[in-house]
């Protein structure tokens, strides 16, 4: 019991951390943020799919299951979001004529 404690002590320690350090970035530098937090997302799917693929139980595997599902939507969606934020950056052709 006492484990699981300092687990979930650590768990909000590590969200409230990572709210402050998201809301003191500059805007100039969400680009790069978003894909090294897109890397964090794709090794978190790694996590869920050995938490899914263990056998300790139904509620690990579905608890697992959810944790993949969620880890996956996010990392897609960040890395379209990088795109899209990409893609904002890019220069036209030379002489001004519309892409």
């Amino acid at each position: 019991m006492h484990l699981q404690v300092i687990e979930l002590y650590v768990f909000v320690l590590a969200g409230f951390v990572g709210l402050f350090t998201i809301t003191r970035v500059p805007a100039l530098l969400h680009t790069p943020l978003m894909s090294a937090t897109n890397a964090i997302s794709a090794i978190s799917l790694v996590g869920s799919l050995v938490m899914a693929g263990a056998d300790h139980g139904a509620v690990p595997t579905i608890l697992g299951t959810i944790a993949v599902a969620s880890a996956t939507v996010n990392a897609v969606g960040g890395f379209i979001i990088t795109d899209r934020m990409l893609k904002m950056f890019r220069r036209g052709p030379p002489g001004g004529a519309p892409r």
